[in-house]
């Protein structure tokens, strides 16, 4: 018994992280409740069924909670395998946006449509990189110090990042699988003070981009369009920029405590797909500042969790891996809280656990799996730390 005691520490099978799963199942439970009380009348206008969102996220969510259990059981270290072929399903998903299998929603075409089931395949792409970025790393070992390291999983990146947004037209989620692979990189390269100065030169590039758009513009590309919004909504009240102001005046008029819940406004109609990327001004609506802070708190708490799975990791792969989404799940609540306060132009980024999406859900909960996985080979006494 002492020597099956013993084995299973040394394996790490004995530990697994029951407060991330426990936040998980807390963040699906809140947006199940935000999500009946954002959508039930818009539900009833259109479908005449006040939980016709509610159900289908319901179902969406608790299948993926489950799956996500057991997937959580089997070993990670088997995407070693994977990965690689992950990643050319995805790419080839992508590429099959512009096929008869495309579908086309509100004017985008980034669906895909297969034995009655839509997707975008550019989620797919999301665990793809997670996956296989951090595999080039550990296979390329010591070369990787090297800038000419850089170049193999930055090539693998940015590919997954210009079929996203030159096949799917989604410059938001291109922007997501660029800045994972470099989170990635730059958490693996030791030369950190490098990789600052790339950043650095890469905003500042960025801003001197933005600048000369938005002083050429015409009025014909809708991205420049958003950016002109954003600097200036009240100006677009009438067009581009109805979905912001609603939502600021969601916010505004919740003050500290909120209306309570079920009692917005906004919902009734003013604001437009307000159970998708804008659901976070609802909730501010509804309850408060404090609902808006304890909702932040949460996934403030979720990534402090996969950032201790991924610094206890047993293998690099793992805590790369982690990190990786670690640095998803950051990235899309920050873009989509900083969309509802107008700190940045709309994306169409939504709020992870929260927002309308099915099969968004899935694949965040298989992240989930994933670092649920990794968290299973951690030794007992590196959890108890």
């Amino acid at each position: 018994m002492a020597k099956r005691r013993q084995s299973r520490q040394r394996s790490g099978a004995g530990y697994y992280d029951y407060n991330l799963l426990a936040v998980i199942i807390l963040l699906t439970a809140f947006g199940l409740v935000m999500l009946y009380s954002t959508s039930s009348y818009i539900a009833e206008v259109k479908t005449g069924k006040d939980m016709f969102y509610l159900k289908k996220q319901a179902l969406y969510s608790g299948l993926s909670l489950i799956l996500m259990i057991i997937v959580s059981l089997a070993d990670y270290r088997i995407l070693k395998k994977l990965a690689f072929w992950l990643y050319l399903a995805a790419m080839a998903a992508m590429a099959a946006v512009r096929s008869p299998l495309g579908v086309t929603y509100n004017g985008a075409r980034r669906w895909l449509r297969i034995a009655g089931i839509q997707f975008q395949p550019s989620e797919i792409a999301k665990i793809a990189i997670i996956t296989l970025v951090p595999l080039l790393i550990c296979k390329m070992g010591r070369k990787y110090r090297g800038w000419k390291g850089l170049v193999p999983p930055l090539v693998v990146g940015a590919s997954a990042a210009c079929f996203a947004y030159f096949l799917t037209e989604n410059l938001s989620t291109a922007i997501i699988i660029l800045m994972i692979t470099l989170v990635i990189m730059f958490v693996a390269h030791p030369n950190t003070a490098g990789f600052l100065a790339a950043g650095a030169a890469f905003a500042l590039a960025v801003c001197g981009l933005v600048i000369f758009l938005v002083n050429s513009a015409s009025g014909g590309s809708f991205r420049v369009q958003r950016i002109l919004v954003w600097l200036d909504p009240e100006a677009y009240a009438d067009s581009g920029g109805y979905q912001i102001m609603q939502a600021l005046y969601a916010l505004g008029s919740g003050g500290f405590f909120g209306k309570g819940l079920g009692n917005s406004n906004q919902k009734l109609g003013p604001l437009p797909e307000a159970q998708n990327d804008m659901i976070f001004s609802i909730v501010c609506e509804e309850l408060g500042v404090f609902g808006g802070i304890l909702l932040i708190g949460l996934f403030v708490y979720l990534l402090y969790r996969l950032l201790f799975i991924a610094r206890n990791a047993p293998d690099l792969y793992g805590s790369l891996m982690v990190t990786g989404i670690f640095g998803h799940v950051a990235l899309q609540v920050i873009l989509n809280i900083c969309v509802v306060i107008n700190l940045i132009p709309t994306t169409g980024v939504t709020l992870p656990f929260v927002s309308y999406g099915g099969t968004s859900a899935l694949f965040l909960m298989m992240e989930m799996a994933i670092a649920l996985s990794v968290s299973r080979r951690i030794t007992l006494k590196d959890a108890a730390v």
